[in-house]
């Protein structure tokens, strides 16, 4: 299901300008190998949040092989420091390097292994949290993110209409942890949140 009509989606892809080559790198790999990202029109919205908040932390949950982080990168700055985190070794090999050719990497912190368990031993709060892991971990992000996320800051997790499917009258447990995840977020006194039809949907909480 397209979320945005495939007209609209081609003109908001024609506006904007071109990337810096390792984005366009990036983007190729990833349609070439079939590997989900959050594309150029996510990752641009990333980049406003992160620059506008002023975030000088960002914590990613399901980094893959780096391209939000990219986004990320370029939004804190020099002073900034990104920590990604994604469960396959190959990916971090990747990111690493594309990290090494955008000259980015003494603002990146990259480590293997499951999500929630270094989000654990992480230090310190984050002005972004940016949540992209399995859907079906969504509620459980939810729960450890708020505690951690500064006064003013974002939490922000992708497929928040998860290809339309939170329309099924009988979700899989992806959903279900997608619909869990929005429940969460709209009743909680801490947040205000609003969720963004680009892509697959994009869900911005900003903490009261």
């Amino acid at each position: 299901m397209n979320i945005l009509d495939n007209g609209i989606e081609s003109y908001l892809n024609d506006v904007i300008p071109d990337r810096d080559s390792v984005l366009t790198a990036m983007e190729e790999y990833a349609t070439q190998n079939n590997f989900p990202i959050v594309g150029p029109l996510v990752g641009r919205l990333l980049y406003v949040l992160a620059y506008a908040t002023k975030a000088k932390r960002v914590l990613e949950l399901g980094s893959g092989f780096g391209y939000s982080a990219y986004w990320f990168a370029k939004a804190v700055g020099n002073d900034g420091i990104v920590l990604c985190t994604d469960k396959n070794p190959e990916n971090e090999k990747k990111a690493k390097a594309y990290f090494k050719r955008g000259k980015i990497s003494d603002r990146m912190q990259f480590h293997t292994g499951d999500a929630l368990s270094i989000f654990d031993i992480a230090e310190g709060d984050f002005d972004i949290i940016f949540n992209d892991v399995d859907k079906e971990l969504y509620p459980k992000v939810f729960k450890k993110a708020i505690p951690r996320l500064k006064k003013g800051g974002l939490l922000i997790s992708d497929n928040a209409l998860w290809k339309g499917k939170v329309l099924d009258k009988n979700p899989d447990a992806a959903t279900a942890g997608v619909l869990t995840y929005t429940r969460l977020a709209y009743s909680s006194r801490e947040l205000f949140n609003t969720i963004i039809p680009l892509r697959d949907g994009v869900i911005v909480s900003v903490k009261l």
